[in-house]
């Protein structure tokens, strides 16, 4: 006897709404609420400021690798940067593509990392620094 499987699996997903609770992150607070363009801003900081894989809370494809990069040489860190934060920021849907990278490694140790976000609602200049 082979057991019967209803096909009912056509499930529709549907993309979640942009609203979001707006961080204060200079005071540490959170105070109302924001939507679409100021919500993805908020949205890349975080991916960017979350070490992937070190919170329970957060799915495996949430956040970004950086950790290891410390003690690596800078002609590894430029390139291996661009590629995890792209990697990390196309998790959401809501972002189209990462463009126009530029490294700054006058400063021994760092490497401060500038790019555009482009987002289903428009373009977001974001930067990350690493210690590497």
């Amino acid at each position: 006897m082979i057991p019967v499987v209803a096909d009912n699996l056509n499930i529709e997903f549907t993309t979640m709404p942009s609203l979001n609770y707006k961080m204060n992150i200079d005071d540490e607070i959170i105070i109302n609420k924001c939507d679409e363009l100021e919500a993805m801003k908020q949205v890349i900081y975080k991916i960017l400021n979350t070490e992937r894989y070190q919170y329970l809370i957060y799915s495996w494809n949430y956040g970004i690798e950086l950790a290891d990069l410390f003690g690596e040489p800078v002609f590894y860190v430029v390139p291996e940067l661009e590629r995890r934060i792209t990697e990390a920021l196309l998790q959401d849907d809501r972002i189209e593509s990462v463009t126009d990278f530029e490294f700054d490694t006058s400063k021994r140790g760092t490497v401060a990392c500038t790019f555009t976000v482009n987002t289903i609602f428009g373009e977001v200049e974001a930067e990350r620094t690493v210690l590497y």
